[in-house]
């Protein structure tokens, strides 16, 4: 972790700067201007695909010593993949999908390291089920017609008021709400780890 002079995120998410603030990771947020667009029916491959496009942007133009950070979390339900939603008529279509399901979190993490010898790279996907209770129709109508589904992937926040209907999750917590933190650490350790025993 030492050798790492600067990290930088490569996502304007505040959920996932808050996520690394928790394990004491402070970056810089430099987000990237990729279109985020999906070319797969596969949600682990979209975000591998996204999450690599995303940091390898950003690594670009930064200097040898600077680790960046990039992510995408995608939901899929039945098959589906649920990206942002672009309206509440949206949002009320994915939410119903998931409502009285089991339904999962694919988060893709990249690593780039900009080293001495040339950039490091190290991709990862962490999926968690996440078992949601069954909603009323006035109950779906109600969240989605609320702004905290407008820019989450797969219209909930699960830190939020949907929190009111998830019945329990297997996995990563930290990773439905957007970056499974303690395997990030973990990850970028085991990188340098490896270097020192090349």
């Amino acid at each position: 972790m030492d050798r790492i002079k600067k990290l930088v995120l490569a996502s304007a998410s505040p959920r996932r700067k808050e996520l690394l603030a928790q394990i004491g990771i402070v970056p810089e947020i430099i987000p990237s201007t990729i279109e985020e667009k999906i070319n797969t029916d596969v949600p682990e491959d979209a975000v591998v695909e996204l999450s690599r496009r995303k940091a390898e942007d950003v690594a670009g133009f930064q200097k040898t010593g600077t680790c960046i950070i990039g992510a995408d979390t995608v939901v899929a339900a039945g098959g589906e993949i649920l990206g942002k939603p672009a309206s509440h008529e949206e949002a009320h279509r994915m939410i119903s999908l998931l409502e009285g399901k089991t339904h999962q979190v694919y988060t893709g993490v990249t690593l780039v390291f900009c080293g001495q010898a040339g950039k490091k790279v190290r991709t990862f996907v962490e999926k968690t089920d996440v078992h949601v209770y069954p909603m009323s129709e006035a109950e779906i109508k109600t969240y989605a017609d609320d702004t905290e589904p407008m820019d989450k992937a797969g219209a909930y926040g699960i830190q939020g008021k949907f929190a009111a209907f998830i019945k329990g999750i297997d996995g990563d917590y930290n990773n439905v709400v957007g970056l499974p933190v303690g395997r990030v650490y973990q990850e970028i350790k085991q990188m340098f780890e490896q270097e020192d025993e090349e």
